[in-house]
C-alpha cells in the first residue's frame, strides 16, 4: 500500500479550492489534509469545513510545527513563498510551492542555500503544465521529429480568469477579513523582490517595473518554463515589448542536432475581458508543425490537445489531432510529487530548474531596460513613425 502523506497546506485561495484541494480530495489514497492556513479567518473555515481538514489556523507556525505535516503546500501570494518555503525546509518538511517559486534570483538562491544546508527535505515547484501527458509523451515526441526547427510560438491569452472560476463549479469563496498590518508586511517584501528583479535600475520603480514582474510571475512562469523544457534555454533575448497588459519577447534559438541552426522564438501573453483560453506553444519545421493547446485548469477536465500539420508522402495537407490523457494536469503533477518525495525519485521541477526561468525573466528585463527609452533610427519620436523628412 502506498505511503500516504499528510500535508500542510498555507493558503485557502482560489488556487488551493478550486485546484489543488479537490485534486488532493481525489487522490485521498496518497495524500490527507491535515492543517490549513490562511490570513482569512474566514476563507480558512470554510475551506476546513468543505474539506473536512481538523486543523484551521491563521497562524502558519502552527504549520510547521505540526508532527502530522510532511510536506507544506506553498499556495500564497509570491511575496510569501521564499519565507514559508525557508521555514518549511528548517522544520524538516518538504515544499510543495506553486509557481512562480519567487520573484527574483536572488531570493531563490536563499531557499536554495537553505535546502542545501537541510540535506533531506527537498522544494517541488508547481509547474503543472509540465506535468501534463500531452506534454510529456505526445508533444515531445512529435517535436523530436522534427528535424530541423524553423520557427516556434508560444502564446498565452488567458482571458477572464473569474469567468472561469466562477463557472468551475468548485463555489470557490473570496474573503477580505486581513489583519490591519498586513498589507505592510506584503509591500515591504514585494519591495525587496522587486529591487532585486531590477537591481540595475536607478531612481524609484515604477508601475510598470511592479506590472512585468508580477506578470511573469504568474502566466509568464508558465509558459517560459514550457518553453524551456521542450526547446532548451535560448542563447539571447532578441527584444521585448512591455505594454500592460500585454507582453511579447523574441528570444533566439540555435537547433541542437544537425547543423545548429538558429531560429526565433516569439512568445505574447496578455489578459482582456474576452473570455477565451488560448494558450498554446507552436513548433514549426520544413514539412511539420506541431502545436499543444492548453484550456483553463480552472474548469476541471478540460482536454490538453496537441495538433500536428504535415506535408505527407502523397504531397499532401495532413492534420492530426492527438489526446495524450484525460488526465488532467495537476493530477498529474500530485502523482509525481508522491512518486518523488516518498521513493527518492528526480525532481524535474527544483530549485534549479526553476532559478533557470527566473535568469531567463533577468534577460528580459535587461532588454527591455536597455531599449524602451532609446527611440529607433530614422524617425521615430514620441512613439510615432516617420519617414525621416
Amino acid at each position: 500500500m502506498a505511503t500516504k502523506l499528510r500535508v500542510g497546506i498555507l493558503g485557502a485561495g482560489e488556487v488551493a479550492q478550486v485546484c489543488h484541494l479537490p485534486v488532493l480530495g481525489l487522490l485521498s489514497h496518497l495524500y490527507v489534509v491535515t492543517a490549513i492556513c490562511d490570513i482569512s479567518a474566514k476563507n480558512v473555515a470554510h475551506t476546513a469545513a468543505k474539506f473536512h481538514i481538523p486543523l484551521a489556523t491563521t497562524n502558519p507556525r502552527d504549520i510547521f510545527q505540526s508532527p502530522d505535516v510532511d510536506v507544506v503546500f506553498v499556495l500564497t501570494s509570491d511575496e510569501f513563498h521564499e519565507e514559508y518555503a525557508i521555514a518549511a525546509l528548517r522544520a524538516g518538511k518538504h515544499a510543495m510551492v506553486e509557481k512562480p517559486l519567487t520573484l527574483s534570483v536572488d531570493s531563490a538562491r536563499r531557499i536554495a542555500a537553505v535546502e542545501a544546508a537541510a540535506g533531506g527535505p527537498r522544494v517541488f515547484v508547481g509547474y503543472m503544465r509540465r506535468y501534463a501527458k500531452s506534454f510529456t509523451q505526445t508533444f515531445k515526441r512529435e517535436v523530436a521529429s522534427i528535424p530541423r526547427i524553423l520557427y516556434a510560438r508560444s502564446r498565452d491569452f488567458s482571458g477572464p480568469n473569474s469567468k472561469f472560476v466562477d463557472e468551475s463549479g468548485t463555489f470557490a469563496v473570496r474573503n477580505t477579513d486581513f489583519p490591519a498590518d498586513a498589507s505592510k508586511a506584503r509591500s515591504q517584501k514585494l519591495d525587496l523582490l522587486y529591487r532585486e528583479a531590477f537591481p540595475d535600475h536607478t531612481g524609484s520603480l515604477t508601475n510598470q517595473h511592479v506590472k512585468y514582474c508580477r506578470f511573469l510571475g504568474s502566466l509568464g512562469s508558465h509558459d517560459i518554463s514550457l518553453m524551456r523544457e521542450a526547446l532548451g534555454t535560448p542563447d539571447s533575448v532578441g527584444g521585448v515589448s512591455v505594454n500592460s497588459p500585454f507582453y511579447s519577447a523574441i528570444f533566439n534559438y540555435h537547433n541542437r542536432t544537425g547543423g545548429r541552426e538558429p531560429f526565433a522564438v516569439t512568445y505574447e501573453s496578455g489578459i482582456d475581458a474576452v473570455p477565451e483560453f488560448d494558450a498554446h506553444l507552436a513548433v514549426y519545421g520544413e514539412k511539420k508543425r506541431v502545436t499543444i493547446k492548453y484550456d483553463s485548469p480552472y474548469v476541471k477536465g478540460l482536454p490538453i490537445k496537441v495538433v500536428v500539420q504535415e506535408l505527407n508522402e502523397a504531397g499532401e495537407m495532413q492534420t492530426r489531432e492527438m489526446l495524450g490523457s484525460y488526465e488532467d494536469a495537476y493530477t498529474s503533477e500530485l502523482l509525481d510529487l508522491h512518486q518523488c518525495l516518498t521513493q527518492d525519485g528526480e525532481i524535474k521541477t527544483s530549485l534549479s530548474d526553476a532559478i533557470q526561468d527566473l535568469q531567463i525573466f533577468d534577460g528580459m528585463y535587461r532588454s527591455w531596460m536597455a531599449s524602451h527609452t532609446e527611440p529607433l533610427a530614422h524617425g521615430v519620436s514620441n512613439g510615432t513613425l516617420s519617414n525621416g523628412h
